[in-house]
């Protein structure tokens, strides 16, 4: 964007020198009254305000956009390492067959493991840096996107479709949440908070105990009709987490945070994305193994 002066910037009198207060003086520079009469006159106001305001990207604040880029990029990479490691068995089984196949599986089932330790890890510090990093917020999406391919092509080989169909229904969710709070009908309150960290803490040690079971028994406390209970109410959860991203984003804006901001606003997304993902194929696999 031009920069220019606003009280000399286009005032040609005063550029060529016209004023000359006297013989004695070589000075250009123009007397009070004309540099007034400059100043004010219709062709300098029209100009002054014809100018552009200042964007996020010269205040350095933080934009819709920004978000929307990081957003963009890092939901991107989530998604092509997803595809790529769902495709892997397939793409080397064509090629070396059977035992590339088995080959492309193990990897992904490693790309699976690697990708929701790492990916949790990285959540971890991402969540508690004091500023945001560009590159751990690219690498958490790398490693989700690892671990949800893998996770993806092994359900799809025993469920076939229900990839796809988990992909459908988040972006249904996600894009009806993304409706409801832009004409003002979902909102968060203190109230409804309050009742979300409390579902969240519940919801998290009853991951954990079911963890223990599996481990101990050989049982999932996530089947069944217990299982579509709860991962339907970890879909609600996931909905409100989306608006509370979302209003961390409007009040980023207003605020005029750093556009750096972008990118932790780009990881909460993301984070519940993903999560909304995982609930919906769970829900799809229970029900279509009953």
């Amino acid at each position: 964007m031009a920069r220019h002066n606003i009280v000399f910037g286009n005032d040609q009198p005063i550029r060529q020198g016209v004023a000359r207060p006297s013989p004695d003086f070589t000075s250009d520079f123009p007397s009070s009254d004309q540099r007034t009469s400059s100043e004010h006159s219709p062709e300098n106001l029209e100009a002054i305000y014809a100018r552009p305001s200042a964007t996020g990207r010269d205040t350095g604040r933080m934009t819709i956009r920004d978000v929307l880029n990081a957003t963009t990029a890092t939901l991107g990479l989530t998604i092509v390492a997803g595809i790529v490691f769902a495709l892997l068995p397939i793409a080397l089984g064509f090629v070396g067959g059977d035992e590339g196949y088995t080959l492309g599986r193990g990897i992904s089932m490693v790309a699976m493991g690697v990708g929701f330790l790492g990916g949790f890890v990285l959540a971890l510090v991402n969540s508690f840096k004091k500023k945001p990093s560009p590159v751990l917020v690219l690498a958490y999406a790398l490693l989700e996107g690892a671990a949800l391919g893998g996770l993806s092509g092994m359900l799809n080989e025993q469920l076939p479709g229900i990839a796809l169909q988990a992909v459908v229904g988040t972006l249904a969710v996600a894009t009806t949440v993304l409706f409801l709070f832009r004409i003002g009908v979902l909102r968060t309150s203190p109230l409804l908070t309050k009742i979300f960290a409390v579902a969240m803490v519940a919801y998290l040690l009853f991951c954990l105990v079911n963890v223990g079971v599996v481990f101990l028994t050989g049982g999932d406390l996530r089947s069944g009709a217990l299982g579509l209970v709860i991962g339907a109410l970890a879909v609600i959860m996931a909905s409100y987490s989306l608006v509370m991203d979302f209003e961390d984003v409007q009040r980023g804006v207003n605020a005029g945070a750093p556009r750096a901001y972008a990118w932790r606003c780009a990881f909460g997304i993301t984070v519940t994305l993903v999560w909304m993902y995982i609930e919906i194929l769970r829900i799809l696999s229970i029900l279509r193994n009953n």
